[in-house]
């Protein structure tokens, strides 16, 4: 029976917890770019050190018996702030030659992240951006990605989160200057009765907020929103999206609001900007939240400009008299 923590086989750990995490010796092998064999040695190097069995075989499936599972409970917080520390150290080494990776939704990256690259080159021009765009929840310090942009609830164990906007983001509904020639203040009724892009629930919702209880099909449905904006834009049809999103293409025309009604919903979740702590004070990190914030404020502030009755002589909100 073990009763030093000096007998630990340490070495042994990261494949403990990976081959825990994918209940498979093959599996655990390839993330680990080991062999099956040296992956299967260390396992049972480190029940012999431990004195007892950590997994029990399930044919070809090798999962955690009770006493595995306390030991990865005990182990994981200090693998992860490991891993943390080593891609801490990997920014820190990277000197002049930074590289800042950040993984995003598709349509994040598509619809307002990348119109907005000139200006993160004019403000950070030494400090290279690498956007990964996907729709899978990536592991950041396995696939080196310091932060990432996310859609949900959280929380993200081992990861910081930021919510980039304190109010949910509206939901409005859009078309294209063909459209909105046709529809712009045009009542529920006919709207209903237009090629209608995306969510079938969604639309719903937004006529039952209109007074309406319909039954709609829309005319296609889309994965990524990007898709969909860029549909409606080629007037395929009316589309319901996150303001945030369609913010650059109503600014330029591309697209136009169809109606004052926005809405929100449950399943619109908001976004964080999430990244590992170790890298919280990590300078180009800090630079790139300080400029997406900036960035968002800027969009928010073109979208919803201050009325000019509640501005006060030198820029300040004017009381009411």
């Amino acid at each position: 029976m073990l009763t030093s923590m000096a007998r630990l086989p340490l070495h042994t750990l990261p494949a403990f917890r990976t081959v825990a995490q994918l209940q498979n010796l093959r599996a655990a092998a390839e993330t680990l770019h080991l062999t099956h064999s040296a992956v299967s040695q260390q396992i049972r190097g480190l029940e012999e050190q431990l004195g007892f069995d950590l997994f029990e075989r399930r044919g070809r499936r090798i999962v955690l018996n009770a006493a595995g599972e306390a030991l990865l409970r005990s182990v994981e917080p200090a693998l992860a702030q490991l891993d943390d520390g080593v891609q801490a150290a990997a920014a820190a080494a990277s000197g002049s030659a930074q590289r800042l990776k950040v993984t995003t939704l598709p349509s994040f990256a598509q619809r307002w992240l990348l119109p907005r690259i000139g200006r993160w080159r004019e403000r950070h021009p030494t400090l290279a951006l690498e956007i990964d765009a996907s729709q899978q929840v990536i592991d950041l310090q396995r696939d080196g990605f310091h932060a990432a942009v996310r859609q949900g609830l959280g929380p993200w164990p081992g990861l910081d989160a930021e919510r980039l906007f304190d109010a949910p983001v509206p939901i409005i509904l859009v078309g294209s200057p063909a459209a909105a020639r046709r529809l712009l203040g045009a009542q529920p009724e006919a709207l209903a009765r237009e090629p209608l892009l995306g969510d079938a629930d969604l639309w719903r919702r937004w006529f039952a907020a209109a007074g309406l209880r319909l039954h709609v099909t829309p005319v296609a449905d889309f994965n990524d929103a990007g898709l969909m904006l860029q549909a409606a834009e080629q007037n395929f049809g009316l589309a319901l999206a996150r303001e945030l999103l369609a913010a650059d293409a109503l600014c330029d025309g591309r697209l136009v609001k169809l109606s004052p009604l926005s809405i929100t919903h449950e399943q619109a979740y908001p976004y964080h900007l999430v990244y590992p702590s170790a890298l919280r004070d990590w300078g180009p990190l800090v630079s790139f939240r300080k400029w997406l914030h900036d960035e968002l404020e800027m969009s928010q502030a073109t979208l919803h400009p201050p009325s000019p009755r509640r501005r006060a002589k030198g820029g300040a909100a004017s009381q009411p008299g």
